[in-house]
Order: structure tokens, then C-alpha cells, then sequence
């Protein structure tokens, strides 16, 4: 089976911005995203994106996604919307212990990664000849990591890039990362 996984096109946010679950829209065209990834994509697959718009626009510009709110990203809870800045010394509790820590009214990133596994065993059809995910930074490393092998706290060094496509391809025997952030 082949996995593409794409992050969603740059979101309309300024820098610095903590966005999360936030439905912010996009800075660049959705559909001049999918127009330089569609050459990299097969020509049959079964499509899957998160609600929030900044991926569900890219998606619909694929195809016909099935939409599921696992795919979201973490939700930073009271975070949303305030910049890192803002949030002092919360930062160095986060940075202590970051696959742990919740923000007040949010969730961990291991919370995040369990709803994002339940989704990898209900959506994930070994049969398909292709999947591609249009997602956000978060599951897509949960996916990522996952698949390969790492450790949850390894799973940050999987920088995905927005707008760009990510392939895996899943056999019996593992998994083989065949190109990144194309």
C-alpha cells in the first residue's frame, strides 16, 4: 500500500501563534497546492482529511475526501489563539515533559496520537492500492512515527512542511519512507 501524506497548505496565521484546533483559513491557494502535488499523487486513491479548513480545502481539491475529526490537530484547549510568547513559564513546564503536558482545557500529544491510532486502524485499508491523508503537522508525525517504528519522543523530528507530500510505502515484511516533504 502506498500512504501520501500531506500537511496542509500554509494556514493564515500570524508566526508565533499558538492555532491548534483553531479553523483558521490559508495564506496560499488551496488550489495551486493540489495543482503542483497532483503529478506526485497515483491516479486511484482512497482520500482522507481532517475537518478544519485549512486541510479540507486542499482536500476537496483532490477529490472526494472522507472526512474525520480524528485527523484534527492537537488541541492546545485555552492556548488557542494566544501567541508562545504570551505564555511565560507555562512554556518550561511544557518543555519538561512534552509528550505529557496539557495545556489547561487541551489535550497531550499522546492523547492526540491515540485518537489519531484509533483512526490508522479503522481507516487505514491494507487492501487499498493508495491512501493520502491531508492533515496537520501533529498526526501526520503520529502517523509517520508510527509506521516507522519510532519512539513517541522522536516523532518532533518529523518536520512536515507545509504544502508538501509525504510517501510511505507499507508491505508485509515494513515499512519504506520514499520520499519526504516534496
Amino acid at each position: 500500500m502506498e500512504l501520501y501524506l500531506i500537511r496542509h497548505p500554509r494556514p493564515d496565521v500570524a508566526q508565533g501563534v499558538c492555532y491548534g484546533q483553531t479553523d483558521v483559513g490559508l495564506a496560499e491557494s488551496a488550489t495551486e497546492v493540489a495543482e503542483r502535488l497532483k503529478p506526485l499523487l497515483p491516479a486511484d486513491y482512497t482520500l482522507h482529511s481532517s475537518p478544519l479548513q485549512r486541510a479540507h480545502r486542499l482536500a476537496t481539491e483532490l477529490g472526494a475526501p472522507a472526512v474525520d475529526a480524528r485527523l484534527q490537530e492537537i488541541s492546545f484547549g485555552q492556548w488557542e489563539g494566544q501567541t508562545f510568547e504570551s505564555l511565560g513559564s507555562a512554556i518550561d513546564d511544557w518543555s519538561k515533559d512534552p509528550m505529557n503536558f496539557r495545556p489547561p482545557g487541551g489535550e497531550t500529544p499522546l492523547e492526540m496520537a491515540a485518537r489519531v491510532r484509533d483512526w490508522m486502524a479503522a481507516a487505514l485499508d491494507p487492501e487499498a492500492a493508495a491512501h493520502v491523508v491531508v492533515g496537520h503537522g501533529g498526526p501526520l508525525r503520529v502517523i509517520a512515527g508510527q509506521l516507522l517504528g519510532l519512539a513517541p519522543e522522536r516523532w518532533l523530528g518529523l518536520d512536515f512542511a507545509c504544502g508538501q507530500a509525504t510517501r510511505l510505502d507499507i508491505h508485509a515484511w515494513g515499512v519504506t519512507l520514499k520520499w519526504f516533504n516534496r
